[in-house]
């Protein structure tokens, strides 16, 4: 988050601050033109949005993308897609690499998921080097039920920033979501360097809990008293490990409350995995307040 910085790369800083990021008025302009069209959501004009429901029972593509089935039933996203018209993609086009990412975390705080994805695979495809920083498109992907290529973008993330806890734990939970039942093998997790931790210790418990370190559940709830932000991030990650691990009614508990915290609705609104909580309720279909 905006508190770890994950490379020195000036695209990178860019790129990775989750919690405030500042918007050219062009593409705040955009944005608003090109927001997905939802009872929900702020309409666009001439844009058409169907509702999208992943089976368990078989792979299901959209816009020829392949979305991986799940081990276990009750946690299907209700994924949106947005049909644009010819000269909203033609606009789109023409963004630059940095404005397309600014869509896409757009697009997936107003949970247009696939679009989201759409608007970073076009900014790589006009700037190839952007690859191993779109973490964004990584939980897109996770939301998508594409957990291979999500574990894939986090593990390129990794390989520049060795030391991004969040990006370890993003891609244990997609091989959570990849097995039968919810267990992946420690030699298949990746791994902070040897010697090295996170100096934030909500983020180090969350790292112990999801790669079975010696961290317990009940070790997260306690390391989120210190404060409304840790309060956050405790019940997001137990929410998350929760569904990781096929406990559904202790994950639409956790995940909830994140979405509905203090944080999430005072200083921590602007922060992209406050939205990342919200989303994910509103694709389960979990209510919060």
């Amino acid at each position: 988050h905006a508190e770890m910085s994950r490379t020195s790369s000036p695209i990178a800083v860019l790129l990775i601050r989750r919690a405030y990021m500042s918007t050219p008025i062009v593409l705040i302009f955009l944005i608003s033109f090109l927001r997905p069209s939802n009872a929900a959501f702020v309409g666009i004009p001439n844009a058409r949005t169907v509702s999208l429901q992943i089976s368990d029972s078989a792979s299901t593509s959209a816009n020829s993308m392949c979305f991986t089935h799940r081990f276990h039933a009750g946690s299907q996203s209700r994924l949106l897609m947005t049909v644009y018209d010819d000269k909203t993609r033609t606009l789109v086009e023409s963004l630059s690499p940095r404005q397309l990412v600014g869509l896409g975390m757009q697009r997936f705080r107003t949970g247009d998921v696939i679009g989201s994805i759409e608007a970073f695979n076009l900014a790589e495809r006009k700037d190839a080097s952007l690859r191993p920083y779109l973490w964004q498109r990584g939980l897109s992907y996770y939301y998508a039920d594409m957990f291979q290529t999500g574990s894939d973008q986090f593990r390129y993330d990794v390989a520049v920033n060795p030391l991004d806890v969040e990006e370890i734990v993003w891609d244990i939970a997609c091989l959570a979501r990849m097995s039968k039942d919810g267990t992946v093998p420690q030699e298949k997790m990746m791994a902070l360097p040897k010697g090295r931790s996170d100096r934030r210790k909500i983020m180090a418990t969350v790292y112990s809990l999801f790669r079975g370190d010696g961290a317990t559940e009940a070790d997260l709830a306690a390391a989120g008293l210190s404060s409304d932000s840790d309060e956050f991030y405790a019940n997001f990650y137990l929410g998350l490990y929760a569904e990781a691990t096929g406990e559904l009614s202790k994950a639409s508990h956790y995940m909830s409350a994140a979405a509905s915290s203090r944080y999430a609705k005072g200083v921590g609104s602007t922060d992209y995995m406050t939205s990342c909580a919200k989303v994910h309720c509103k694709l389960r279909g979990w209510v919060y307040a």
